[in-house]
């Protein structure tokens, strides 16, 4: 069995650039909604001083973690967010004060079983941070009697063109990546690793091995670099060789997958206690003077970061909080920075005339041509998809499994005729649960 899958141009720039700490922005925005599942509220009120580190939102949900402060300062409102993704959320506006005073709250866990492990990763907000955004507790937080799990697949491919925030993490960040790895593996007494990146990271698969050249259970895949690579069934299946089904989930073939910046940063929280209030991000595009990976706190607009980039807003016709191929369009770059961010792209005119994005709305008919089919991963039939939509066929569209589409955009980007495949697919989806 071999998985469909389309080739792209790397772009990766900012292999080489090592993570610079941005200086702190005059004001953080954070949103109360951060990872998928229930926002949080907030738990802090206008004219409040917040320190590094302080929740300042939180849930009783089952689907949710804790929103904690990025910054000390102090907070200048209450007010709403209107998501890249569309949905309108709670946000807390904190003007900084520049001491950044750590809150006393923040103190290394204590992690001797499952249940305590489980219980620091959800107090410490973690969220997965390769962009879907899934409670991390909840993942590990398997039940034994249902899921036979057994091995931990590290997602470490980051197949996106432009962004190379997963590969600095760990040229930068191998040892905490490595402790992260080894602490979820032995609390949850799994008995199998293994760390998929794509051949097209030499010195990330080098360092990695030499890593773990101590530890059997420890296994460094090298995945062939393509397009999506990173999908996690996809992922699954290239490392493992199992196969998740329709409506399945990953435990269900005795698997869990973490994206290794997540598990870099577990590392770290064991360490020091610090929760997840910032994030390296890929800052790139053809407007963006000086590429770079930086460190930014939560809550950061995408205009001061495209800012410390050399980036002319005036010059910038579109702009992603992602890749390319999966990112999220900002309605404005005022939008600020979640969990889930791992690069802030932004192009101009001319890099969207070589896209054709302009011409989007100038699609032609279907010319039967079988590229949307040849490219997707996952075997569906996007034209069928489309016209089963079209046509409100909420039985067709079961048959044809619109259920399995992962919006990776393959069947969009290679169609000649530029159909809007991938779109329909999301809308169909909506119009199915709905």
């Amino acid at each position: 069995m071999k998985l469909n899958s389309i080739f792209l141009s790397h772009k990766k720039g900012t292999e080489n650039s090592e993570t610079i700490a941005m200086p702190l922005p005059a004001r953080v925005k954070i949103s109360m909604s951060q990872h998928m599942g229930a926002p949080c509220e907030p738990t802090v009120a206008k004219g409040d001083r917040v320190l590094v580190g302080q929740v300042i939102g939180e849930s009783n949900a089952f689907m949710s973690c804790p929103v904690h402060s990025s910054v000390s300062g102090t907070v200048a409102a209450i007010s709403e967010l209107l998501t890249a993704g569309g949905k309108v959320c709670k946000m807390v506006e904190i003007d900084t004060d520049g001491e950044q005073e750590v809150s006393p709250d923040v103190k290394p866990p204590v992690i001797t079983d499952k249940a305590s492990l489980c219980e620091a990763v959800r107090q410490s907000g973690c969220c997965g941070m390769g962009g879907a955004g899934f409670p991390t507790h909840i993942k590990l937080n398997f039940d034994e009697n249902k899921y036979k799990v057994d091995t931990l697949v590290i997602n470490a491919a980051e197949c996106e063109p432009y962004i190379t925030s997963d590969y600095r993490e760990m040229m930068e960040n191998a040892d905490d990546v490595m402790c992260g790895i080894k602490l979820v593996r032995d609390m949850l007494g799994l008995k199998k690793v293994v760390i998929g990146i794509e051949d097209n990271k030499p010195q990330a698969i080098k360092l990695m091995r030499e890593k773990s050249a101590d530890d059997e259970s420890i296994e460094v895949k090298v995945l062939k670099s393509c397009y999506p690579q990173g999908a996690e069934k996809v992922i699954i299946f290239n490392a493992t060789g199992r196969v998740v089904g329709e409506g399945q989930l990953p435990s269900d073939q005795g698997v869990i997958v973490m994206n290794v910046t997540t598990a870099g940063f577990i590392g770290e929280y064991s360490k020091t206690g610090m929760p997840l209030i910032s994030k390296r991000i890929t800052v790139d595009g053809d407007v963006v003077s000086t590429p770079c990976n930086v460190k930014v706190p939560i809550g950061t607009s995408a205009e001061d970061i495209l800012k410390f980039g050399d980036c002319d807003k005036e010059k910038v016709r579109k702009a992603l909080f992602g890749g390319p191929m999966m990112g999220m369009c900002l309605y404005e770059l005022d939008t600020p920075v979640t969990k889930t961010t791992n690069a802030i792209l932004a192009f101009g005119e001319k890099a969207d005339k070589k896209k054709g994005i302009e011409d989007r709305c100038a699609q032609t008919n279907c010319i039967k041509c079988g590229r949307c089919i040849s490219a997707c991963p996952l075997n569906l039939m996007p034209t069928e998809l489309e016209k089963a939509y079209d046509r409100r066929d909420k039985e067709a569209l079961m048959k044809l499994k619109v259920g399995l589409c992962m919006n990776c955009g393959s069947c969009s980007y290679v169609c000649p005729a530029k159909r809007d495949l991938a779109e329909k697919n999301q809308l169909a989806k909506a119009f199915i649960r709905t």
